[in-house]
């Protein structure tokens, strides 16, 4: 069993009351930076947060980091989705992979994944080949988990049917395995671009320091200017929360199949 899961399909009553909680938030954010309940040096009002929006976008460096993170994103998803499926395939297919590589990849899992940075910095460098490949790693765990499990899920029926029409290697798994695991693969790489979001932010936090969301919020802590601080937090927040529900919709649109 994968370790992860998606609620597939949020309705809007369960939409709107996920927001209560964050307006009820930014409202206390904003009374406690006017009341003098906290010190607005630490905790900007909010209208001081959107000036600083509009100013980095106006002079195109929020626009820019922005650009920066989202791209480094998808190389880093795409190369760990790719591995990922090809690994989760050999292990949910091979009896001999699985018995020599199950148990090793189910240790390594467990090893926090900021931990490999340090590791990922001496194969790699420092440059954006280490981002790319820390955001990899980060999205090809739930992809390879998911894909094990939707494979060895895979009805004996449907290969019996393969049986009879004498399909060769290829053809089970195109034919077979493929699109029985559809619906668990879909759900590993949904799961895979949130890993990588938080993983392109952390690479961009802890690796070598350049332009990115991460980066900006370093900025802004160096030189203590936390409105700048709690815009990228903000714009890290917003992206996240897209990706989640635009891989959601994506999901139920290319499994309503399920639901037929």
């Amino acid at each position: 069993m994968a370790s992860d899961s998606i609620d597939p399909a949020p309705s809007a009553a369960a939409f709107r009351r996920g927001l209560e909680l964050p307006l009820v938030l930014l409202a206390a954010w904003e009374v406690g930076s006017h009341s003098g309940l906290v010190n607005p040096q630490f905790l900007p009002p909010l209208e001081k947060v959107g000036q600083v929006a509009w100013q980095e976008l106006r002079n195109g460096e929020l626009t820019f980091a922005l650009a920066t993170s989202l791209k480094r994103d998808l190389l880093g998803f795409a190369l760990g989705s790719g591995v990922g499926i090809v690994i989760g395939l050999l292990l949910g297919l091979s009896s001999v992979a699985d018995r020599i590589f199950t148990t090793w990849f189910n240790g390594l899992k467990q090893i926090a994944l900021l931990a490999w940075i340090p590791l990922i910095s001496l194969w790699f460098g420092f440059d954006e080949t280490a981002k790319i490949v820390f955001i990899g790693l980060a999205a090809a765990i739930p992809v390879i988990l998911n894909t094990v499990e939707g494979v060895r899920a895979t009805s004996t029926r449907l290969l019996e049917v393969g049986d009879i029409f004498k399909f060769n290697r290829l053809q089970f798994v195109w034919s077979i395995y493929l699109p029985s695991a559809t619906p668990s693969l879909l759900t590993g790489l949904h799961l895979g671009l949130i890993y990588a979001w938080l993983a392109t932010i952390g690479a961009e936090y802890f690796m070598a320091a350049g332009p990115g969301i991460g980066g900006l919020i370093i900025s802004g802590r160096e030189r203590f200017e936390m409105a700048l601080v709690l815009l990228g937090i903000v714009v890290v927040g917003l992206v996240g929360f897209c990706v989640d529900r635009g891989a959601s919709w994506l999901e139920r649109r290319l499994v309503s199949w399920r639901t037929v």
